[in-house]
């Protein structure tokens, strides 16, 4: 298949090196020198893989709808438009595949976050702590992964119903910590902690071929399909989750 890349940083780099292993096509590359495309030059590809920034995400979406190529999306930051942008998938009938991280073992690391978190609903003496770090040219903090991780915890934990970041929670918050160090790809850590003992759980990403991968797999995945998709949908975990 033809893929256009819309980002072409590491992260893209990275997802034309794995889209020309598994025998495909790049036909377009779209970074800073030709940021201004037309939807026309999207015409002919049959998918596009968006990798940018937060402020250029949802245009990027809008020439993919306007071409009528369907979306892989792997920029988080701009969920706050969510609502928007499933109105245009939706009157355009188009195809949008996003996720908060696209790697098959953050996925299951999602399953065993979810069910810890139900699990913990009887044992009100674990206070919950989360720590994500990434590398320094990360833009976004806390991190999309950070952000869902802790979203499905207040959503099964009773007794904590939003998140904070860079100030002290309150009982009810989940507290994140988020650091930047150097090159790294990505740590996620979770800790429920007592007087008496502590259960982590970590997901850690060795490099970004496992985020790279999995978007190529959606960008197979979602050809001759309408509507909005993610990574649950891909891996069929739907069934084991109410999210």
């Amino acid at each position: 298949m033809k893929i256009a890349l819309l980002g072409y940083g590491k992260m893209g780099k990275a997802i034309e090196s794995i889209a020309l292993e598994r025998g495909h096509e790049i036909g377009l590359k779209v970074d800073e020198s030709n940021a201004n495309y037309s939807a026309s030059a999207l015409q002919g590809h049959d998918v596009a893989i968006e990798f940018s920034r937060p402020e250029t995400a949802t245009a990027n979406i809008g020439q993919c709808l306007a071409a009528q190529v369907p979306v892989v999306v792997g920029t988080t930051g701009w969920y706050h438009e969510f609502e928007t942008i499933a109105e245009q998938v939706q009157q355009k009938q188009g195809s949008l595949f996003y996720a908060t991280n696209f790697s098959v073992g953050v996925n299951l690391f999602f399953q065993v976050n979810q069910l810890l978190a139900e699990l913990m609903n009887d044992w009100s003496e674990y206070a919950v702590h989360m720590e994500e770090i990434h590398h320094v040219h990360k833009l976004d903090s806390p991190s999309g992964t950070a952000i869902t991780l802790a979203e499905q915890i207040t959503h099964r934990l009773d007794r904590k119903n939003a998140w904070s970041e860079g100030r002290e929670a309150t009982d009810h918050e989940i507290n994140i910590t988020s650091k930047r160090e150097a090159e790294v790809p990505g740590t996620h850590s979770i800790q429920y902690r007592s007087g008496i003992d502590q259960i982590t759980i970590t997901h850690e990403a060795f490099n970004r071929k496992g985020f790279a991968t999995g978007s190529v797999l959606a960008a197979e995945w979602i050809l001759g399909k309408t509507g909005i998709f993610t990574m649950n949908d891909l891996l069929d975990l739907r069934q084991r989750t109410n999210d």
